[in-house]
């Protein structure tokens, strides 16, 4: 959700709720997609229990969302450390060939290793290539989560701030 989506949406809660029209406020927000607009409907939805619980509601959800965002960050993070570790497994299984292949022929030339070598440098690249690849998406998604995380902070001050000028 942009922040040019958010201050609309404040502006259209705003709206509402200077006309004390809270309904028309929640279904604002039941009709827009993201976790800020949950967040504010969560909120709106406690307007009569006082903006203490607003307050509690807005904060609680809040964590609710942020942990959403978060939840499958951990295995992209868990691919991107064993990624060059299978790349290594490879090194070490391609070394292990040569070898083999040095004993089998009783010659240690260059041709004798070569597959074995082939394949260690190989897995070792593919392993590496993986790594940077989920690195690079990782910190994507993360930097996006960050934004949205802002964005609800900052959204969520000023809902505050739209209540306590409107109290009922």
């Amino acid at each position: 959700m942009a922040t040019t989506n958010v201050n609309a949406l404040l502006n259209g809660i705003e709206d509402n709720v200077k006309k004390g029209d809270y309904n028309a406020a929640k279904e604002l927000c039941r009709n827009t997609r993201g976790p800020v607009a949950s967040i504010f409907y969560q909120g709106l939805d406690r307007i009569d229990e006082g903006l203490e619980n607003v307050e509690k509601a807005l904060t609680s959800y809040g964590g609710v969302q942020m942990a959403r965002l978060e939840a499958n960050l951990t295995w992209i993070a868990l691919f991107i450390a064993l990624a060059p570790s299978f790349g290594f497994l490879g090194t070490v299984i391609g070394m292990v060939q040569a070898f083999d292949d040095i004993e089998k022929a009783g010659d240690i030339s260059p041709t004798v290793v070569a597959h074995g070598m082939k394949m260690a440098l190989l897995t070792t690249v593919f392993g590496l290539i993986v790594a940077i690849i989920l690195q690079i998406f990782y910190n994507y998604l993360l930097t996006k989560i960050e934004s949205l995380v802002s964005q609800m902070e900052d959204g969520t001050i000023t809902f505050m701030d739209i209540l306590i000028k409107n109290k009922k």
